[in-house]
């Protein structure tokens, strides 16, 4: 399979998301392109080809296409960008400045009633410093081919004022429209800084402990096994162990929890916990590039650009809906004309003006994405990564969930409860061997088995170790082939061993062939998992689902306790796939599969769902790739959480669809009809816009 290479650019001076739209499309056409995204909320590009020798050719042909739809819009690469310069504040204040002035002169036109001549100058003087930019961007699109715009419409509607008598209306629309297009802009830029604000886990600086000096550093200098010192106040800044000291941390950046958590030595910790109290020194496990708050921050980047369907419709809907109405406007001015005589023709020709003025589909166009991108923000600060926005309007549409057992309906802490001999083999010996066995696992019915052995494993009496997949552990020992695994394990190599139906996990051991007795293992539901399964069924979820590899006691006992519709026990890895694919092919209805697992063992599951979500994922590499949504804590009552925040997403991208269309069609009805004027015409194009804004900023608040 060929690789794809992918660059990523920052862009300035694009204010147009409609133009942004297009940009997008132009640059997907160029030839060697496999992908072309642009993150308006974000203001990235991302170009993604496979041949590196059409990198520069691509390059060049891209900034061309930017250049014939939008002037003044560059594009730098990101590894090379320095720091945003506020220099879209000051173009605001110019902005603003301007208009005052366009205003005071609009004010003068209406006092100096005498002259005619002197009133048509001031008005046009308005215009003109209101609207000159506006018009400047129509002609030279229009030289470019790029028509359908909303420069282009409002410089045709205003001209067109101008030419029947409507002085007055014309500069007031110009100056109106302008007004709303710098709250607009604000209101945008607003909530690209909130939603970043959502974000600010971002490390300053780490310092670095050499030769008993501390030096401030940038995270990105700091190497694997280097110490670092953490203050109190300060973010940790990579991924590491507490080597000395404790302290509380706050995780809430990272898992949306409010209750701090003590750390001591010995304990890992994640980067992007804030220290509260006391300062602690760590050894970093991970480079910078590869600790937790890198991972959270591209995942979260990233899911701009990955759309929602609604998004891409929206997309699509745009390209055709403003030349469809552009050429009705036409119909609309000369059609009537002829009919009625071409002494109506100013009258038609006005109606056909705020056609004109109300088609620009910038509100939908700006609005939709500007929630999704709300959306994904708002539960990165309940805990909860959603790698896009496809998959945050997936979560609307869930028919089954399909949990993992350990680790995720259950606490994944097991406990030995009871060991049982047989024959000759006294119990001490039974765990013995088993705990020799598991010396060299980190499975958590291993770490059960040492803790219960409560001593040291002397490892050199271990000659060979092999971990057999989905049934258990076969060791050479100084005493022989030891055996400990589950019934499977026992089968396959020969073994008569004892049927147990017991609430837990069974573990056989057997030692040169022989068995020599059972341990048996539990472990308990989450305290929220049989609210959260009930929370499913209320949000509309028609089955949830277990699938274990447990035996099928234990998985009935959980299935029990829980209330879920049905558990599959006893399977192994592929097995758990094949389950997975019957689950999906078994549905009855429209919706969604959800697989809810560790990220860690169920990689191929969790790629095989509609929706793959990894339960307390943070620094597994496995549960980041393989999923689609990370839940930043070992709580499944998260995913609960995930579909609200994807509800209300949903609720305000449709309120903003409603309202956008509605008010628009209201005012292109009432404009063909004589009703309206430019005035409502500008409100139905900047004001619906503005407020559709607004309304997408209520989900980064969420």
């Amino acid at each position: 399979m060929e690789e794809v290479l992918k660059r990523e650019f920052i862009i300035k001076g694009l204010h147009c998301a409609n133009c942004a739209a297009k940009i997008e499309r132009g640059i997907q056409s160029i030839t060697g392109v496999h992908k072309a995204s642009i993150d308006f909320v974000g203001r990235r590009l991302v170009l993604e080809y496979k041949n590196p020798k059409d990198a520069e050719r691509i390059l060049d042909e891209a900034i061309k296409t930017i250049d014939s739809i939008e002037d003044g819009v560059e594009i730098i690469e990101k590894k090379s960008a320095i720091k945003e310069e506020p220099e879209e504040k000051n173009e605001i204040k110019m902005e603003i400045w301007k208009l005052a002035a366009a205003l005071l002169i609009y004010a003068l036109a209406h006092i100096f009633k005498s002259s005619e001549i002197l009133r048509l100058s001031l008005f046009a003087a308005a215009y003109v410093l209101a609207g000159g930019e506006v018009v400047y961007k129509a002609f030279r699109n229009l030289f470019k081919g790029n028509v359908f715009d909303e420069n282009f419409l409002m410089t045709i509607a205003t001209i067109g004022a101008f030419a029947i008598g409507e002085y007055p209306e014309a500069a007031a629309v110009m100056i109106f429209f302008n007004i709303g297009e710098i709250f607009q802009d604000m209101a945008v830029d607003r909530s690209r800084r909130s939603i970043k604000a959502l974000m600010n886990i971002r490390p300053d600086h780490a310092n670095l402990v050499l030769d008993n000096t501390v030096q401030e550093v940038s995270p990105e200098d700091v190497q694997i096994g280097d110490i670092i010192l953490v203050k109190p106040g300060e973010r940790i800044p990579l991924d590491g162990t507490v080597v000395k000291g404790e302290a509380s941390v706050d995780t809430a950046a990272l898992t949306g929890e409010s209750a701090p958590r003590s750390i001591k030595a010995g304990d890992a910790v994640l980067s992007g916990f804030i220290v509260k109290d006391k300062m602690i020194t760590l050894k970093v496990d991970k480079e910078y590039s590869q600790s937790t708050v890198a991972k959270i921050l591209d995942l979260v980047e990233n899911a701009a650009l990955k759309k929602a369907p609604t998004e891409n419709f929206i997309t699509k809907f745009a390209k055709v809906y403003t030349p469809l109405v552009v050429f009705t406007a036409l119909g609309i001015a000369l059609i009537p004309s002829f009919i009625y005589g071409f002494d109506t023709f100013s009258q038609w020709l006005y109606r056909a003006l705020i056609f004109l003025v109300v088609s620009c589909p910038c509100a939908l166009v700006v609005s939709i994405p500007l929630s999704f991108f709300g959306g994904i923000g708002g539960a990165s600060k309940k805990g909860i990564l959603v790698k896009g926005g496809n998959y945050l309007e997936a979560l609307n549409s869930i028919n089954t969930v399909v949990f993992d057992k350990t680790g995720t309906l259950t606490e994944g802490v097991f406990k030995v409860n009871e060991i049982v001999n047989e024959k000759d083999y006294p119990i001490e010996g039974v765990l013995e061997y088993a705990a020799t066995a598991e010396s060299f696992s980190d499975h958590p019915i291993a770490l059960s088995i040492k803790e219960a052995y409560g001593k040291s494993v002397d490892l050199s009496k271990v000659l060979h170790h092999e971990d057999v997949t989905g049934k258990g552990i076969k060791a050479k020992t100084e005493w022989g082939e030891i055996l400990v695994g589950n019934e499977k394990l026992m089968e396959s190599e020969g073994i008569s061993y004892k049927e147990i139906d017991a609430p837990g996990t069974i573990v056989h051991v057997a030692i040169e062939g022989n068995y020599a007795g059972y341990i048996l293992i539990s472990d308990k539901p989450k305290s929220d998992a049989k609210e959260t399964v009930k929370a499913l069924k209320e949000a509309g979820v028609k089955k949830v689902v277990m699938l274990t590899g447990d035996n099928k006691a234990a998985a009935m006992n959980v299935k029990q306790a829980l209330g879920l519709d049905e558990a599959y026990y006893e399977l192994l890895p592929q097995e758990k796939v094949a389950m997975l694919e019957k689950i999906k092919g078994e549905k009855s209805e429209k919706g969604n599969v959800v697989f809810v697992g560790d990220g860690i063992n169920d990689a191929p599951v969790l790629t095989m769902a509609d929706i793959g979500v990894a339960m307390g994922g943070l620094g597994s590499d496995a549960a980041i790739e393989a999923s689609d949504i990370v839940l930043m804590t070992d709580e499944p009552s998260k995913l609960v959480e995930g579909i609200k925040v994807a509800a209300f997403t949903r609720k305000i991208v449709l309120q903003n669809i409603v309202f956008a269309l509605g008010v628009k069609l209201i005012v292109l009805v009432m404009g063909a009809l004589g009703f309206a004027t430019m005035w409502e015409a500008v409100f139905a194009d900047v004001g619906v816009a503005l407020i559709a804004v607004l309304n997408a900023m209520r989900v980064v608040r969420s």
